[in-house]
């Protein structure tokens, strides 16, 4: 089986989507549809990485669809992984897995939460 290397057109050129197997062109555009939504977010650092779509050959097999996303946002790596049984479930699931991660990597380092000033219920300054 060969890859088919396909890139996220209109939202970020750095991210390829990748398929494997029997990966029909309309999963792949509704996926890459869903993982630019995901990785659109205005004040997100720059955006590079891959995501690999696999559908079984076996049909024997309960949630044929995988994937597994590696995306590098600013210095942080997130990485996701995804099984479903239809690609649309797989696209979805997929989809909030990487927002919710590049949330976390967005907010990691909000100044509010790292500050040096204890709170005043600890000794800090009267309001």
């Amino acid at each position: 089986m060969t890859a088919k290397d396909t890139g996220t057109g209109d939202v970020t050129t750095a991210v390829r989507v990748r398929a494997e197997g029997d990966v029909d062109e309309e999963s792949l555009a509704y996926l890459r549809e869903k993982v630019g939504a995901a990785l659109d977010r205005r004040g997100l650092p720059a955006v590079s990485g891959e995501v690999r779509v696999a559908r079984a050959v076996a049909h024997h097999v309960e949630l044929p669809w995988s994937a597994a996303a590696e995306i590098r946002v600013g210095t942080d790596l997130v990485v996701v992984h995804a099984r479903e049984a239809s690609a649309r479930e797989l696209a979805d699931r997929l989809q909030d897995r990487l927002r919710d991660g590049t949330e976390r990597v967005a907010h990691r380092g909000d100044v509010t939460r790292r500050t040096a000033t204890p709170p005043p219920w600890r000794g800090g300054p009267q309001q």
